[in-house]
């Protein structure tokens, strides 16, 4: 086996191209370099028959890596052929390629899965107090690594963590598929990620992330399956993927309740753009664990199926932190049970330490260019009492509901903005006559 660079280059670095030219991509975020040496996992006893635990195999081709640096870094080959193995740690300057046919299985098998620490801005396990299961491909203060190959499947047998949530019986939060934690100049491309025990791809405490031509696939019923879920990480690229699971699609995060203020570390300069799919809950997403702030977010030329909600943007007091400079346009949704909701009552808290006191700011939110059909409901904007969500502005919407008794189009408390050329009409909340400071986001 050896794969060229040129062949991984054209795999990670293409772009779709129209007739006017290219299309607008921010993948150049992340700069892709050449490995100068191909390893493979067949080397250190790797097997693909499916039954065979190739944990060795991957741990000690990683260690190989780790430990014996090339210049460039080193590529690590997956033949065709299924993998099952324990989880285990990426490392530095490597990239792993999964070829066509290649298939890395998590076993089902928790007795040997490690057990981390919670991360600090949350305080504690997302779903239980304590610890954490470790996410099956881990990187924790990693730089310059690619997860890439030709269509490949990364494939997290979760059934067995999902039954165990359905009847109770887990005792640490489950894990993540694929998890960056202090980490940069990261890339997922050309990969399926299937089957996740709990969220899939999840950058925290990241910057330069680029996710691009991946398909995340889970069962509609599936908890807690979201697919690409930014968490206090900056300048992110999500771009040219389908995902279809149990939650939501993509969701911006940056902490939870008094943990999240206290880390104090926001998402920032968020791109999603060209992404399509289906799930029961939202299909954009911005929280609801927001309390280190998130900013300065652009989701575009979304297409959405079969949705609980089209866009969503959900906070709770006690969260603190802030939502603002957030853009999305060009949505298509079709068979929704809301199209837009921005809600300030949603999400739960770690303990009982937060202060209720502690309430989010949301302002600045636009959304342009949203066309809807068979829409339960056009949209639900609920802001928190005692802070008012400012600067909401509605362009170009039109989300068409289906026959029969339905609820009123839109509800609206404790909100201010603008909106033009919106059916159905909004709130009055929501003014036609003065545009006022939604200018500066038109």
């Amino acid at each position: 086996m050896r794969l060229g660079c040129f062949t991984l280059l054209c795999l990670c670095c293409c772009w779709f191209v129209s007739g006017e030219g290219e299309t607008v991509s921010c993948s150049n975020v992340v700069p892709l370099g050449f490995r100068t040496e191909n390893i493979s996992i067949t080397e250190f006893g790797g097997v693909g028959d499916g039954r065979t635990l190739n944990t060795k195999a991957f741990r000690e081709a990683i260690y190989r890596v780790q430990h014996l640096p090339r210049v460039g870094g080193t590529l690590l080959y997956v033949p065709p052929g299924v993998y099952l193995t324990e989880p285990f740690n990426l490392t530095s300057h490597m990239t792993l390629f999964l070829a066509a046919g290649a298939v890395i299985m998590a076993t089902q098998d928790s007795s040997n899965w490690p057990l981390i620490a919670p991360l600090p801005s949350y305080g504690r396990g997302r779903e239980l107090p304590g610890g954490r299961y470790m996410s099956f491909m881990h990187g924790d203060g990693v730089q310059d690594v690619v997860i890439t190959g030709e269509n490949g499947t990364i494939d997290g047998q979760g059934d067995a963590w999902w039954n165990k949530w359905r009847q109770g019986s887990l005792q640490f939060t489950r894990p993540n598929l694929v998890e960056f934690v202090n980490s940069r100049d990261i890339i997922i491309s050309n990969v399926i990620f299937k089957n996740s025990p709990f969220w899939n791809i999840h950058p925290v405490y990241s910057s330069n992330v680029v996710v691009r031509f991946v398909t995340i696939l889970a069962p509609r019923d599936s908890p807690n399956t979201d697919g690409i879920d930014p968490d206090s990480s900056s300048n992110v690229c999500i771009e040219d993927s389908y995902i279809s699971t149990g939650d939501d699609l993509v969701a911006v995060k940056s902490g939870w309740d008094e943990y999240g203020i206290a880390y104090g570390l926001p998402s920032s300069n968020i791109t999603i753009r060209r992404v399509s799919g289906s799930s029961p809950f939202a299909g954009i997403a911005i929280g609801s664990e927001t309390s280190g702030g998130v900013e300065n977010v652009l989701a575009e030329h979304i297409n959405l199926y079969k949705m609980g909600i089209g866009i969503h943007i959900k906070t709770n007091s006690g969260r603190g932190g802030f939502i603002k400079n957030i853009t999305v346009s060009h949505v298509y949704m079709e068979d929704a049970r809301k199209g837009i909701r921005i809600s300030g009552d949603v999400g739960d808290h770690p303990d009982d330490k937060f202060d209720p006191n502690a309430l989010p700011i949301v302002k600045g939110v636009t959304m342009k260019n949203v066309w809807g059909v068979k829409v339960l409901q056009a949209g639900l904007i609920q802001g928190v009492k005692n802070s008012p969500f400012t600067d909401i502005c509605l362009y170009d919407i039109n989300l068409g509901g289906v026959t029969g008794p339905r609820t009123p189009p839109w509800k609206c408390s404790d909100v201010s903005g603008f909106a033009h050329q919106v059916s159905p009409w909004p709130c009055s909340e929501l003014s036609s006559n003065h545009q006022g400071s939604c200018a500066n986001y038109s």
